[in-house]
């Protein structure tokens, strides 16, 4: 009678383990086996990151093992089991790898396919497309798309984490429950005897050092000590947390009436201001989207404003850029001055100050929200409703989507819902953020998100003009590797640009993206189709990158930049002032958050800096969902390219007081997962 083998791996995270009776089934080519239970005499089945290993008579040959069934039964409690991956040892020698990596929940059962990625079209056999197919269908009424806001990317339909299914969900809730860990990093930075204290001003600037922990020779250091010169005001918009806003100024926009008078004392090179934007030199950066946004009114005690500054930056003759005008709002008049560096002191304090704060809510916001946490979002949704567990691209995608629609499920649940704990603290909370999101939705295209194309629209492409711009230097090369990976995957299974055209999962995955994720809109440029192999390699590349490199580069330097309040101030309590001449540092302590709202916002900055637990970096792929010699050797050859990028910008780094390294591939992140 034939044998069997049968190897079982458990997953080694929390609750991993099971005491139900598991029974397995093999369906071959020539029959199917009885159901058999795995177990051993005394002895702790499947406990959590065993390896189990089984012998399994059949009364009949089977032929070709085609799926393995696994069903789960009640032994006394309900018990999840995740299950990581089956091996079979055949009667003829052969070994069949079965990867799951997924939960098998309740009276349930999982029946899985040997790990070669197929598509649809390599699927001959009738109980195996039956199979892919049944998948899908299951999949899409688990993941469903909801709107969480009008004019929103669609998200999950979830209102809590735990109505997610659970092989999305976090492995312990507890570490992403974001009241938990807000007031866990006020109680480390020691400033949780100034969390209620709302309404309550700081006496001057260095009163926020009571807030503020010091570690030596670190970037927030620097931040405390140099935040008031205009050279770190400027450097931040090239390397900073929010580096995507700066861009060549080719004109000046009539509603920021800047005179070469104005700013002739900031012209180094003897030109006038339009001869210096002919060569280059002038920068701009427009908050115009703050423009008419309700500011947070869910405080009656506390006024909170808004403003939408216009700021022009000059590339002075060391290369370094500067500001050198600063318009608070959008309209020009006699209530609305330009305000320069050769104005009083605590003038120009001021508007640099509203800049900083109208950044921050920027980048929290678009940068940060929308155009990563939920972009992401959507492809992994997307990739879950239309991509069978079989296919390659399911393969590749899966550990950059992980835990990212449980992070914004937990968001949406606690953080930016209605009164949620972004209304604490931040002057576009109550409604504010989602007024930002539904009028950055126009701006957010295809091209937006391909890294190269990105930079190039802003004019800020040219190393030579612009020398110190590390976020553009080391994402064009991480851009890059990620790119070359990518085409080698699809180069081993889509033999020609028609193998993708014909790809209908393929294609349903990406129409599923642009129908539901961008709702359709036509000036987004998100494809509906692909059909090459070329542009197949590069939507991928965006869908890594987005969830990878470019979350990392706007997420992990918060407290860095963001710790020292008066840089980055979530809230502005006065408005923006509307004559020259009579700003007090008084006045601006004023208007600077309060105690209760500084410590929040400390807290927040710090939580989400934070990496996770056992956090899987760029080029890690754990989870063994390609078997194939080919990728694995695609794979091998993608973290030998990281590695390189690593040495490179830890080279550039060396003595530098302000190193750039949140690009770096030993810190970025597979996926959005904070």
């Amino acid at each position: 009678m034939p044998s069997y083998t049968v190897t079982v791996a458990t997953g080694s995270q929390w609750f991993a383990g099971t005491d139900d009776y598991i029974y397995l089934s093999l369906v071959g080519s020539a029959g199917c086996s009885e159901k058999h239970l795995l177990d051993k005499p005394f002895y702790n089945d499947f406990e959590r990151g065993a390896v189990d290993s089984y012998d399994v008579t059949v009364d009949e040959e089977l032929g070709d093992i085609q799926l393995v069934k696994i069903e789960k039964r009640k032994y006394w409690l309900h018990d999840d089991w995740y299950l990581k991956y089956i091996t079979l040892k055949t009667p003829c020698g052969d070994y069949i790898e079965f990867p799951c990596y997924r939960w098998i929940t309740g009276e349930g059962e999982i029946v899985l396919r040997d790990g070669r990625a197929k598509l649809a079209c390599d699927d001959q056999i009738h109980i195996l497309k039956q199979h892919r197919r049944k998948e899908l269908e299951t999949r899409q009424k688990q993941y469903r798309w909801m709107e969480w806001n009008p004019g929103f990317p669609l998200s999950i339909d979830a209102k809590y984490h735990k109505d997610l299914p659970r092989d999305i969900q976090f492995d312990s809730e507890k570490g992403v429950d974001f009241v938990l860990n807000y007031s866990k990093a006020m109680e480390n930075l020691f400033i949780n005897r100034f969390m209620h204290m709302f309404q309550s001003s700081w006496s001057d600037f260095a009163d926020f050092e009571k807030i503020f922990v010091k570690i030596s020779n670190t970037i927030s250091e620097r931040v405390m000590k140099h935040w008031q010169e205009d050279l770190m005001f400027g450097y931040q918009f090239l390397n900073g947390c929010n580096p995507v806003m700066i861009q060549r100024c080719t004109k000046l926009p009539e509603k920021f009436p800047v005179t070469t008078e104005m700013v002739e004392c900031s012209l180094e090179r003897n030109l006038t201001l339009e001869q210096e934007i002919e060569q280059g030199n002038i920068f701009i950066v427009d908050f115009e989207l703050l423009d008419g946004i309700d500011a947070n009114k869910t405080d009656p005690c506390t006024l909170q404003f808004l403003a939408a500054p216009i700021c022009l930056l000059y590339k002075n003759l060391a290369n370094k850029i500067v500001p050198i005008a600063i318009q608070l709002n959008q309209v020009p008049g006699d209530e609305n001055p330009i305000f320069l560096p050769s104005d009083a002191k605590y003038d120009w304090l001021l508007a640099k100050i509203w800049v900083r704060s109208s950044d921050f809510h920027v980048h929290q916001t678009i940068t940060h929200l929308l155009r990563t946490h939920l972009v992401s979002e959507v492809f992994g949704i997307a990739m879950y409703r239309q991509l069978p567990a079989v296919h390659p691209i399911f393969k590749l995608l899966v550990a950059h989507v992980r835990f990212t629609i449980a992070i914004n499920t937990k968001a949406r649940e606690q953080l930016i819902c209605e009164y949620g704990l972004f209304d604490k603290a931040n002057a576009t909370g109550g409604g504010g953020h989602v007024q930002m999101v539904q009028r950055a939705m126009q701006d957010l295209t295809y091209t937006s998100l391909c890294f190269p194309e990105a930079i190039k629209a802003r004019g800020m492409d040219s190393t030579e003009d612009i020398p110190y711009y590390f976020y553009r230097d080391d994402g064009l090369l991480v851009w890059e590797a990620i790119n070359t990976f990518t085409a080698e995957v699809v180069g081993i299974y889509y033999k020609s640009d028609q193998v993708v055209a014909e790809d209908q999962e393929l294609q349903d995955f990406v129409k599923d993206v642009y129908v539901y994720g961008m709702r359709g809109k036509k000036t987004s440029g998100f494809p509906k189709s692909i059909k090459t192999r070329e542009k197949l390699s590069e939507y991928l590349t965006v869908v890594i990158f987005t969830a990878s490199a470019q979350h990392a580069a706007v997420n992990f330097g918060q407290y860095d930049w963001c710790s020292w309040i008066p840089n980055a101030p979530p809230t502005m309590r006065a408005p923006p002032p509307t004559t020259k001449g009579v700003v007090t540092i008084e006045q601006i302590v004023d208007t600077l958050p309060d105690r209760g709202r500084s410590c929040w916002h400390l807290g927040a900055v710090w939580a989400l800096s934070q990496l996770q637990d056992n956090e899987l970096f760029l080029g890690m792929y754990p989870e063994e969902h390609f078997i194939e010699k080919p990728v694995k050797e695609a794979m091998a050859r993608f973290r030998k390219n990281l590695a390189a990028i690593v040495s490179v910008i830890a080279e550039r780094n060396k003595n530098k007081k302000l190193p750039y390294y949140y690009l770096s591939p030993d810190r970025i992140p597979n996926s959005v997962a904070i």
